[in-house]
This record gives C-alpha cells, sequence and structure tokens, in this order.
C-alpha cells in the first residue's frame, strides 16, 4: 500500500517537472498534470519492473518516473495533434 501511496506522490512531482522541462505549450491544467505524471511513474514502475530494475512492491524511482512522464508528454502532443 505504501509503495502505491509512494508512487502517486512520485508522480505528481515527476509530472510538474516534466511539463517544465520539456518545451512548448502543451495546454494542460494542473490536473491533467498530475494525471500525467502518476501515469509516467506507473509507466517507468511497470517498465523498469519487466527489464528487472525494480521488485515487486518497489517504489519507483524518481529520474525514471520524470523519464516516464516526458515520454507521455511527447505521446499527448502527437495525439492532440492528429
Amino acid at each position: 500500500m505504501m509503495s502505491l501511496i509512494a508512487t502517486i506522490f512520485i508522480g505528481f512531482i515527476a509530472g510538474l517537472i516534466a511539463r517544465a522541462v520539456k518545451p512548448g505549450d502543451d495546454g494542460m491544467g494542473l490536473i491533467m498534470t498530475t494525471v500525467l505524471g502518476i501515469a509516467g511513474a506507473f509507466l517507468a514502475g511497470y517498465g523498469g519492473a519487466a527489464l528487472g530494475l525494480y521488485g515487486p512492491g518497489q517504489p519507483v524511482g524518481f529520474i525514471a518516473s520524470v523519464i516516464g512522464a516526458i515520454v507521455l508528454l511527447f505521446v499527448v502532443g502527437l495525439v492532440k495533434k492528429r
């Protein structure tokens, strides 16, 4: 349970940093940024577990969460353009 809460908290902070790092105007509010960061943290968690970087129940690393959120920002940007 604590790893889920830690992943959500890290994802929130990672979403804010990803929006600050990625250039351009995404036109998202605070809630969408939070959801994007949390999704990036989960993406990084599942990807890291698949690659053997994280064990089950282990919280995701902060840098991996930021990278996951940035990847999702690019994907959302590509989908919005179409």
